[in-house]
């Protein structure tokens, strides 16, 4: 039998261009010969919709679509004459499904499987998250059991993304006391499939084929994994479909951070393994990058934007943004601006203009002087009799933000902040700001980590876009003379290593300082983390990279102690 793995990006509610994806994915598999094609997870509304799942207009549509989906599997040939001899190509499709029971949730996560213009069976999801981004007990009722499908004659378990994690614990406790995999295997099932909108981070893809294969050794049953692709506000899906043997080799692999459709043989008398490519997977720097590219490109097209603006400092952060956007957009739809102020020094302004000239970007300086001497000589009878401080810094980023705005509200192109992972844990930044825009492209980068993708940005170019001024010199802010990071927080390894332990392993103070870290520097570091709760609360939604984000995975109270 040959499968077809489409792994399609919707954009969340957008539910007849959804449908009108999974339509063309559909004959696209038809003409490779596929007897089956499987869809990810909630591909009909996307993933996650939040709170769009309340509305009953939505789940009607999606159902629908279903319907329109299900009518076009009558009228598709399968590849070879038709799964087990019946006519017409099958179709596994994730949508919201209503609960017709008395009590529960309202929805089910399930998945259709159509074949022959009616819709065969529904598998329920089993297992729903409730932990980091993941909120699906609000809106979806847990399936008891899940069925096995008969198919070509072959029996298939049918599970939805989570229902694979079922080894998933939170601090040393597992989260769930069932194994929908397990339970499918001893009713009969010969092959697992798995369609999901499984979030990318940092190395998950790793962990994922590593899952699986566990699995499949544990059972003896290969499994096909189908990913949502593409960037839906702060998460980013790396498609990435998956086949393992049932001895746990990798068997197959769609590629990554692109839509794409991978063809699997299963397994024959005469072919004895599932056959299909094995694409190359990004790791590392590269992966990384290639996931900001796609949160950028899809957060900017799907909010209706065309074009972006930033601030070029010349300094690191603002680069990689800018490179970024760049590659993601393309350089004529990005606007770099230069704001010098009194404590600028020349070869900031001349690595900005460097970078926008090697990227091909637009470039403007505009001298923010004259409002920041507007705004000392306005405030100066509120301040007589205070020395200056950070105050007087904190306005030259305040002016910088409001002319970004301006140029955004203008021109119609959304402002990208650049500050990172490791100034927004501990507030080194400004709100109203350097904080100002849509979209914190390296909101979820570390610093040190910032280092290493600036040397792949260059390293991908074959040349130096990034100007090695930049790269070289000590990070400034400079909101003052002779300013650098490093007056105010503690080297950026040293800080970053701080903020793995406290903020994802979740270690206490005294673990931290066992561990071999300064008291004072980790009290330090420890108490701008938490009072500066507030001001990440109103930062702008950031691309979510690695396991633990500053986004809405992560609940912290403002008031607190």
């Amino acid at each position: 039998m040959r499968i077809a793995l489409v792994q399609t990006n919707p954009t969340i509610g957008d539910i007849d261009g959804n449908a009108a994806r999974v339509i063309a994915g559909l004959r696209q598999a038809a003409d490779a010969g596929a007897d089956l094609a499987l869809f990810p997870e909630q591909t009909l509304i996307g993933y996650p919709a939040k709170d769009l799942l309340l509305r009953r207009d939505v789940i009607r549509r999606n159902v629908e679509a279903l319907r329109r989906i299900a009518d076009l599997t009558g009228e598709l040939k399968g590849g070879r004459g038709g799964a087990g001899g019946a006519r017409g190509i099958g179709a596994v499709v994730g949508f919201a499904e209503p609960n017709d029971e008395p009590a529960g949730r309202p929805l089910y996560n399930s998945v259709a499987w159509l074949h022959g213009g009616k819709v065969l069976a529904c598998s329920r999801k089993r297992l729903l998250p409730t932990y980091d981004v993941f909120d699906e007990a609000r809106y979806f009722e847990a399936a008891r059991s899940q069925p096995v499908i008969e198919f070509g004659g072959l029996r298939f378990g049918l599970t939805v993304c989570e229902d694979m994690w079922s080894r998933e614990e939170m601090h040393g406790q597992p989260l769930y006391d069932c194994d929908p995999i397990g339970d499918l295997v001893r009713a009969g099932a010969q092959v697992i499939l798995n369609v999901s909108a499984s979030p990318y981070f940092l190395d998950k893809h790793e962990v994922r084929v590593g899952l699986m294969a566990e699995h499949a050794r544990r059972h003896g049953v290969p499994i096909l994994f189908v990913n949502q692709v593409g960037g839906n506000d702060e998460l980013i899906f790396d498609g990435s479909s998956t086949v393992v043997d049932a001895s746990g080799r990798l068997a197959g692999l769609a590629r990554s951070f692109d839509e794409d459709m991978l063809i699997v043989d299963l397994p024959t008398p005469s072919a004895p393994a599932p056959l299909a490519r094995i694409e190359p997977h990004p790791t590392g720097p590269a992966a990384l990058h290639d996931a900001l590219v796609l949160g950028l490109r899809d957060y900017v097209r799907k909010c209706g934007f065309r074009s972006v603006v930033l601030g070029l400092s010349g300094g690191i952060d603002s680069a990689v943004v800018a490179a970024l956007a760049a590659t993601a957009l393309g350089p004529r739809q990005v606007h770099g601006v230069a704001m010098p102020s009194r404590y600028s020094s020349d070869h900031s302004v001349a690595d900005a203009r460097a970078l926008a000239e090697a990227l091909g970007i637009a470039f403007s300086v505009i001298p923010i002087e004259p409002m920041h001497a507007a705004y000392e000589q306005a405030l100066a009878p509120s301040f007589a009799g205070r020395a200056p401080d950070v105050t007087e810094e904190n306005i030259q980023a305040r002016v910088r933000g409001a002319l970004l705005m301006a140029l955004s509200n203008k021109f119609g192109s959304l402002l990208l902040t650049t500050g990172n992972k490791s100034e927004l844990a501990v507030g080194y930044c400004t709100l109203y700001g350097d904080m100002c825009g849509g979209l914190a492209v390296i909101s979820d980068v570390p610093k040190t980590m910032i280092y290493r993708l600036a040397e792949h940005i260059n390293a991908r170019a074959g040349r130096a876009v990034i100007p090695a001024g930049t790269l070289t010199k000590p990070p400034s802010a400079e909101l003052r003379p002779n300013q650098t990071d490093q007056d105010s927080l503690p080297a950026y390894d040293v800080l970053d290593a701080i903020l793995e332990r406290y903020e994802v392993r979740l270690e206490s103070r005294d673990e931290i300082v066992a561990a071999g870290f300064e008291p004072r520097v980790v009290d330090d570091v420890l108490h701008k983390i938490r009072i500066s709760e507030y001001k990440r609360q109103q930062a702008a939604p950031g691309l979510k990279v690695t396991s633990r984000a500053f986004g809405f995975g992560r609940r912290m109270p403002i008031a607190a102690r």
